[in-house]
């Protein structure tokens, strides 16, 4: 009886998408090969090509196993800027390409640090911005958010490499991506806002991609904007500041208010402040929703690849913004 139990389990998550645990070890994981079938669910193969497209700023947004446009948008951006057709789709050319670009092993081990487990943490965070005012620090939530942040990684898929695991126990060994980018470049030319596709390039001197990010770009209520802007100043870990003016849809207080900083906070880890008022590149709270929502006109990146930016602009850096898509590889 136990035995057909155990076999029924296993059936029903295979039937539902689901990925074993035991598929998710990191020698299945760092020894994945290229498969022609469309990967169903969490896959170990996507796991390693999201890591080594991270690890060359070729970024997929949030790590986690799965199929998404902003993988193949980055899939896309890889291609282009190593001579391959640019169709967004993983085939064995693209794979070798990418697989040869970096030999590290795609996950690693990590130790829990008693920071990690300590805190603090703001364990309950409110939907609505007015009342996040009241709130003295907007931290991660506990352990496993902040652990999921550092490692680029979906909070469930971080769950899977780690299915015995609180992640609250300081010395506690967890699976994690070997996500390692590396150093940023010495030099940029300017920095490209893809309003169409929703991505945000960094460009060398000769207009080629140094690095390649999904991103949140405006909405039809408030448009970002056109034409050209340049960084003023990098503010790590910053308040956010509401202008009634801004007359965000859903607050209703007519009175400005400050929601104060952390990870948390409505513009995540680092504002890039721009030369066009009220305008900025940031971070964000929810790097799951990159790519898939909209902003209220300013350019949202994940917490990670923001800061990854912030890395490479000063003040004077230029900004493009562009109406339409740019071929990848190619500044319009």
């Amino acid at each position: 009886m136990v035995r057909l139990l155990v076999f029924v389990a296993v059936a029903l998550a295979l039937a539902c998408g689901g990925t074993l645990a035991a598929r998710l070890d990191p020698d299945t994981v760092n020894q994945a090969q290229f498969a022609e079938e469309e990967p169903n669910g969490v896959s170990p193969m996507l796991i390693k090509a999201q890591v080594l497209l991270d690890r060359a700023r070729f970024s997929p947004g949030l790590i986690d196993g799965r199929l998404s446009e902003n993988f193949t948008k980055a899939v896309a951006a890889f291609q282009a800027a190593n001579g391959l057709p640019s169709d967004g789709k993983l085939m064995r050319e693209t794979w070798d390409k990418l697989t040869a670009s970096s030999a590290a092993p795609v996950l690693t081990t990590y130790q829990v640090t008693a920071k990690d487990a300590r805190g603090p943490f703001t364990r309950r965070i409110p939907v609505r911005m007015e009342s996040m005012a009241h709130l003295k620090r907007l931290g991660y939530r506990n352990a496993r958010e902040r652990l999921a942040e550092r490692f680029h990684v979906s909070e469930e898929l971080l769950r899977m490499l780690n299915p015995k695991s609180g992640f609250t126990k300081a010395g506690t060994s967890l699976v994690v991506p070997g996500i390692g980018r590396g150093d940023p470049p010495a030099e940029i030319g300017s920095v490209e806002v893809d309003k169409a596709s929703r991505r945000v390039r960094v460009l060398d001197p000769s207009g080629q991609p140094l690095a390649v990010y999904p991103a949140s770009i405006g909405s039809e209520e408030k448009p970002a904007p056109s034409g050209t802007a340049e960084v003023r100043r990098v503010v790590h870990n910053p308040t956010y500041h509401y202008d009634p003016k801004f007359a965000f849809k859903g607050i209703r207080t007519k009175r400005p208010f400050t929601i104060a900083k952390g990870p948390n906070n409505p513009v995540g880890s680092v504002w890039i402040d721009l030369s066009i008022e009220s305008y900025g590149i940031h971070g964000t709270p929810d790097p799951g929703k990159i790519g898939t929502t909209f902003s209220h006109g300013c350019i949202r990146l994940t917490n990670w690849d923001a800061e990854d930016l912030a890395a490479m602009v000063k003040p004077g850096t230029k900004v493009d913004f562009k109406d339409e898509t740019a071929q990848d590889g190619q500044a319009q």
